[in-house]
């Protein structure tokens, strides 16, 4: 592998991470659990997935390697936690790779058809290369910004106020922790990047602050326009009148989504069958991204949307736990100890919805 990935790069590949996954999958489910405490609930999901960023990104400095906190907790905690760590990435993000997979089908009108040709066409671009998949990815996420914006603009005015629901502000902050997991998605391909130490902490940190703040602006706009019947509609009823623009976006940031979330997926494989806690032919990066893509169509075949996010929500949120735990070795206190109770508190959160 070659470091061609720069800052700009790094941080559209994070972008792409997130945004698909949280404004056109889990607003509504979130919306559903905690009314208009959604807002509070982003809050509380965008403190703990700062905290994850920060934690992340000063091991990314220090370990600039594929793996993410695979390697951390390896290096850090010993093998045992390691091992924790890769198991809930690959676990959970395969799971988001189906998700999101599913999440194109459901706005192109075929779920399981569409699901599956997605995978098999974005594996095949991962396969010509890492920075094709970068500039596609880029493409991607200011198409979906520009739609967004038309959106904010375009919007009409709610009939029925959505209900405050205190009760469900953890549940719904462990749902859309889902749209915030791919801010240190760069972590994971820490040995494709240029001056890893310097690039990846500022790109974790700046793809996630662009990031909160569009899914607080999307937040208000959509409760603004649909109120109570938020829990039970897609982005496309804030605006009717671009309803078709808005379900072409949904697609094109779901698989930005997906693009990058098989990104990861494969160099975790690739990193933990090094060392052999994986079959060894994944440490070939290639056969790593065509068995990704293969389990996740395997899942694609037999999950549905939710399922499938509310596994990878709890998955993820224990292999930032272990990032955190990691993190506070380094020497840093405040920061990973507000990181891990939150993770671990969401992660408690979700259980009920498994």
């Amino acid at each position: 592998m070659t470091r061609s990935l720069t800052l700009t790069d790094a941080v559209f590949v994070g972008l792409g991470s997130m945004i698909g996954a949280g404004v056109f999958a889990v607003f509504a489910p979130a919306a559903a659990a905690a009314g208009s405490a959604l807002l509070v609930s982003l809050v509380v999901a965008g403190v703990v997935a700062g905290c994850n960023a920060l934690s992340s990104a000063w091991l990314a400095a220090r370990y600039p390697q594929s793996g993410g906190t695979y390697v951390y907790g390896r290096e850090r905690l010993g093998r045992v936690w390691g091992d924790a760590a890769g198991w809930a990435f690959v676990l959970g993000k395969t799971a988001s790779c189906a998700a999101m997979a599913l999440t194109v089908g459901v706005y192109a009108g075929a779920p399981k058809t569409v699901a599956v040709v997605a995978i098999v066409a974005l594996t095949v671009l991962n396969l010509t290369g890492v920075q094709k998949s970068a500039l596609v990815t880029r493409v991607i996420v200011v198409v979906v910004l520009l739609v967004l914006c038309l959106v904010a603009f375009t919007a009409r005015e709610a009939v029925q106020p959505a209900e405050f629901l205190p009760s469900g502000i953890l549940p719904a902050a462990a749902l859309l922790f889902f749209a915030f997991a791919g801010y240190a998605r760069i972590a994971t391909l820490g040995e494709e990047v240029r001056d890893p130490a310097r690039t990846i902490p500022r790109a974790v940190v700046v793809a996630l602050s662009i990031t909160l703040v569009v899914y607080f602006g999307v937040a208000l706009v959509a409760l603004n326009a649909l109120g109570s019947r938020l829990a039970v509609s897609t982005l496309a009823d804030v605006s009717p009148s671009l309803a078709p623009v808005i379900r072409v976006a949904a697609c094109l940031a779901a698989l930005g989504s997906l693009l990058s979330l098989q990104l990861g997926v494969s160099r975790t494989a690739l990193a933990m069958a090094r060392d052999r806690r994986l079959p060894s032919f994944l440490a070939d990066l290639r056969w790593a991204e065509i068995a990704t893509g293969a389990v996740a169509i395997i899942l694609v075949l037999t999950v549905d949307v939710t399922r499938a996010i509310v596994f990878s929500s709890f998955c993820v949120l224990l292999y930032y736990a272990i990032a955190n735990a990691s993190a506070w070795t380094l020497g840093k206190r405040l920061v990973p100890a507000i990181g891990l109770a939150g993770c671990l508190t969401l992660a408690g959160a979700v259980l009920w919805q498994l």
